[in-house]
């Protein structure tokens, strides 16, 4: 996957969110809402976490060095895992903090009456225009994402993505909606029945709903973090290549990892004939690298070790540790 899509749905998110955050903080300055409050800190949260995609893209555009020899790819991986710390720890647990916060003021009586203040109003007006421009934010993830997808289905293409940007802002963007929803339906009936308590329901349902997201997001981050293999239909392209390279008998076995979105690291073992001088098979490898890069570009790392096939080659057998002494 290109960046340029993904870069493209962050500055959009990032865009909604901060002018969003602006009108939700100056709503909560004028009535109080818990929930007002709880979904600014969510904006000016995922506002944080744009930046901190765009950062980590730029980083990862790092050229290769002695110290880091397969270069910086996986710095967005590193940004996309403190996206979901930030999520967690700004966007949810301030939110829970801030519902019990204010169930302990109504408990105690201290807790002003949102449907008795004279801006009582202006808490919906925001959380219509902030659903009117988190849809369009959410709508842009979504075209972008389709450009990749294929045929996945949308949990499938979230845990497999190897570009953190697009899964991170659709459930960012997912999660505003519906967490503004939440906002909207918690603020509308303790409008409606004077009763606080919607309020705080709304503002611990937003915090819920942020520690969820931001657990499905680390998740997945660190699996990629760990270093996850080419995608199924990568591997069988990057084994055509090399099994229909003149001189290669057979591919033996093949690992693949992703140093980064758009790269990959391949190391195979491969079959050539008993019978052929070190020319040759000096020769095979060139034609294999040739072939191999040229069915999948983003392989950026290539190691070919030849060899001579055995019926009997266990590729994946790992030599058994010596028991105790006398066993």
């Amino acid at each position: 996957m290109s960046t340029e899509g993904g870069n493209k749905a962050v500055i959009a998110a990032l865009s909604a969110n901060l002018a969003i955050a602006a009108v939700k903080f100056g709503a909560f300055a004028l009535t109080g809402a818990s929930s007002m409050l709880a979904e600014a800190i969510h904006s000016v949260a995922d506002s944080g976490n744009q930046v901190l995609l765009l950062v980590g893209g730029r980083r990862a555009k790092k050229g290769v060095t002695a110290e880091h020899p397969f270069g910086y790819g996986r710095e967005r991986y590193i940004f996309g895992f403190i996206v979901a710390v930030v999520l967690f720890s700004v966007g949810g647990l301030f939110a829970l903090y801030e519902a019990y916060h204010k169930w302990h003021e109504i408990r105690l009586g201290h807790a002003d009456s949102l449907a008795e203040g004279r801006w009582w109003w202006v808490p919906l007006v925001v959380l219509g225009a902030a659903i009117i421009a988190e849809s369009l934010s959410f709508r842009t993830a979504i075209r972008e994402s389709n450009r990749t997808r294929g045929q996945q289905s949308w949990p499938k293409f979230i845990r497999s993505a190897k570009a953190p940007e697009l899964p991170v802002v659709l459930l960012e963007d997912f999660a505003a909606l519906i967490g503004l929803a939440f906002a909207f339906v918690g603020i509308l009936l303790t409008l409606v029945t004077g009763n606080g308590l919607f309020d705080v329901l709304g503002t611990a349902l937003i915090g819920l709903l942020l520690v969820a997201v931001a657990v499905t997001l680390a998740i997945e981050t660190k699996s990629l973090l760990l270093g996850e293999s080419a995608g199924p239909e990568v591997v069988r392209s990057i084994e055509a290549a090399l099994a229909g390279t003149e001189g290669v008998e057979r591919v033996i076995h093949m690992k693949t990892m992703h140093m980064g979105p758009e790269e990959i690291l391949v190391a195979a073992k491969f079959a050539v004939s008993p019978t052929e001088r070190a020319v040759e098979i000096a020769e095979t490898i060139d034609r294999a690298e040739v072939a191999i890069r040229a069915a999948e570009p983003m392989v950026t790392s290539l190691y070919l070790e030849p060899d001579v096939y055995r019926e009997d080659y266990t590729p994946a057998a790992r030599p058994e540790r010596p028991g105790p002494a006398g066993h």
